[in-house]
């Protein structure tokens, strides 16, 4: 399989510490504490309880480390595998404080993650006989943005931009701020590096043909039935990538995908992806 390019060491680092501490408090892990023998140790495995795809398997590896450096984490799958039920996903051996402290911050990076990366699969596959591309949005949790847009990755899906600081996107209440379409295209133009893509929203065939090609990168046919997407995609001719918004769901994005766009941006991968369920079995006392 395709190399997924991983999460920067010290965006992880910092998110599951923060996890950790949400999860501690100030007294630590009192349960655990009180019932589990300071020398105890064990060995754990991640297991799959549902079919998907795997994503997060080093954010879970920093959560046991994190506690404890003397764990040792092994991976039997990667990020964007395929997985069935029963699979055991990784081993974890060491003192079983430190695993059982980690095991709920470890789950749910990566049981959010592998949620997003199965549901993202499910789209892409859905569309694999079209040219497009399943990207996802801004429609993120605050804070964990680079983990669901990683999982994203791990499905097979693309990116959208990261943020409001690295791509310009006009949407319909910047037009009608700015007056129109010619002026906030004229104005993001004079305003946006050379390196900077610009993309526009429009709503209907009408404001499309306002566009001005020279200077947008991306149009973005924002909920367009079929009918007008092709239209649409017809008239843009390759002069600029199309990306279809609005509407999409797992039933209705094939039928998008035929119309000949580019790009198709999913909100749901994100925002509305259910955590696939995953568990952390004790095989042995080590």
């Amino acid at each position: 399989m395709t190399q997924i390019a991983g999460l920067p060491h010290a965006t992880i680092s910092k998110a599951v510490a923060d996890a950790l501490s949400e999860d501690l408090g100030l007294v630590g892990d009192i349960t655990t504490n009180a019932t589990i023998p300071e020398t105890a140790r064990i060995r754990a495995t991640i297991t799959a309880r549902q079919a998907g795809i795997v994503s997060g398997i080093e954010v879970a590896h920093a959560a046991f480390s994190q506690i404890n450096a003397g764990t040792k984490f092994h991976a039997a799958k990667h990020d964007g595998h395929a997985i069935a039920p029963g699979d055991g996903l990784a081993t974890i051996t060491g003192p079983a404080r430190a695993i059982l402290t980690a095991e709920r911050v470890a789950l749910n990076f990566m049981g959010r993650m592998s949620g997003i990366a199965t549901l993202t699969r499910d789209y892409v596959n859905a569309i694999a006989h079209t040219k497009a591309t399943i990207v996802d949005t801004r429609k993120t949790t605050p804070g964990l943005r680079a983990f669901e847009k990683y999982a994203v990755k791990c499905g097979g899906g693309g990116n959208h931009r990261f943020g409001l600081f690295d791509a310009v996107l006009i949407k319909d209440n910047h037009i009608a701020a700015c007056g129109g379409i010619e002026q906030a295209l004229k104005a993001a133009h004079k305003r946006a590096g050379h390196l900077v893509k610009i993309e526009i929203e429009v709503d209907t065939l009408k404001q499309l043909r306002e566009v001005d090609f020279a200077i947008a990168d991306c149009v973005l046919l924002d909920n367009m039935s079929p009918e007008q997407l092709r239209e649409a995609v017809n008239y843009v001719n390759g002069h600029a990538l199309t990306e279809a918004s609005g509407g999409v769901n797992i039933g209705t994005v094939a039928g998008i995908a035929q119309t000949g766009v580019d790009l198709i941006s999913v909100g749901a991968l994100t925002h509305s992806a259910p955590v696939l369920d995953l568990g952390l079995d004790f095989n042995t006392q080590e």
